[in-house]
């Protein structure tokens, strides 16, 4: 998943990829990524912050490591009456659970809805995906799910994504 992209106009070429991307302070923001030739100019840069992150991570572990808690899901609104008590409107709907995963072992359910981990209001699988970086990994972490209309604080302990998919 990409996260933190940003959209400019500045002029970049063929073999721009990978160069700073500054404002106009000339402090540098991002990292140019990709440009859209048809689209008059459209460019790409990943943040400055997500590229910190993923070259620490490269130096660290020789890769970028993400958490993984076993799930596939969706996007869902909540209900209004539901809404009242919590900060966000919408959550994480499980869909699958693996049966090795975490998931499985903190007794999350398909049907259930995410709505907190680790302290953090997820209102989307975006936000989960920020959230499940590799600091998580093995450290077991609270997670809050809406099951039918009663929120549930369970813990769960996300796993390295490369380690589980073996």
């Amino acid at each position: 998943m990409m996260e933190e992209i940003i959209q400019t106009d500045a002029a970049l070429n063929p073999g721009n990829s990978g160069g700073p991307l500054v404002d106009s302070r000339g402090q540098v923001i991002g990292v140019n990524t990709a440009t859209i030739p048809a689209a008059q100019g459209l460019c790409f840069a990943i943040g400055i912050d997500t590229a910190k992150n993923v070259a620490s991570q490269i130096l660290r572990h020789g890769k970028v490591r993400r958490s993984w808690i076993g799930i596939e899901a969706q996007n869902v609104p909540l209900p209004r009456r539901l809404v009242y008590d919590l900060s966000i409107s919408s959550g994480v709907m499980v869909t699958v659970i693996s049966p090795a995963g975490a998931a499985a072992r903190a007794d999350l359910r398909e049907g259930d809805v995410i709505v907190s981990f680790a302290g953090k209001p997820v209102a989307g699988i975006d936000d989960l995906h920020r959230l499940l970086t590799d600091e998580w990994v093995g450290v077991e972490q609270p997670i809050t799910v809406l099951r039918g209309v009663a929120l549930r604080r369970l813990r769960i302990t996300p796993q390295d994504r490369d380690v589980a998919a073996r």
